[in-house]
């Protein structure tokens, strides 16, 4: 039997590709933070082990045979709400982002990122970031139109555009010469006037309502 310092976070990788899975593998093997718990090549090989690998974070890959990552995403939030969730794929039109943002993803990452954005992507989501290679990040605000009827003045909307790029609380206080705590006022005001409740659930509005 295994066992596994408690103080790691708990990685599960699950990519169809035996060389790209093997190469996460070994970027994440050299880490003191981390430790993976298991490597699948399809969701359905993850899903049986999920209770028992109990994982902090998964890396996901989209293209996968049977289960897809997006259906895959779905059901590990459903059944374990607090796991992070970073895809990991080949897609990066406008459409597979959105869609893996509200099945649950909290980061999106393409194949050609390099292992040191691997690695600050899985440490940015543990310190509340939502990371995205420039490019994503570029994609998603490129994609917003400001509705003039938003209910949000125009310093939410720039704290929305923020959270969008996937950057941090931190990052949006120095970026926008405010303090963190009224970063966080802000994201309060944001979601009491959306109706919203967390940060994937805002930016599915501002997309569907055209705010920002």
């Amino acid at each position: 039997m295994k066992h596994y310092n408690e103080t790691l976070r708990r990685i599960v990788i699950i990519e169809d590709n035996d060389e790209l899975r093997s190469a996460y593998d070994i970027i994440i093997r050299g880490l003191a933070d981390y430790i993976v718990v298991g490597a699948y090549a399809s969701c359905e090989e993850a899903i049986k082990r999920l209770s028992k690998d109990n994982p902090d974070l998964v890396l996901m890959d989209l293209s996968l045979p049977g289960i897809s990552g997006m259906e895959g995403i779905s059901y590990i939030k459903r059944k374990m709400s607090a796991v992070k969730i970073i895809v990991l794929t080949v897609h990066d039109d406008s459409e597979n982002v959105f869609n893996a943002f509200c099945a649950g993803a909290m980061g999106y990452i393409t194949k050609d990122a390099n292992h040191n954005q691997l690695i600050a992507a899985i440490n940015e989501v543990f310190t509340g970031g939502a990371p995205m290679s420039p490019k994503i990040a570029s994609m998603i605000i490129n994609s917003f139109h400001r509705n003039p009827k938003s209910p949000l003045t125009e310093r939410e909307t720039d704290v929305l555009k923020s959270l969008a790029r996937g950057v941090t609380y931190d990052y949006i206080a120095k970026d926008l010469s405010i303090s963190k705590d009224t970063v966080k006022t802000h994201i309060r005001h944001i979601y009491e006037k959306l109706h919203v409740t967390n940060k994937s659930e805002a930016l599915i509005k501002a997309r569907k309502d055209n705010l920002v």
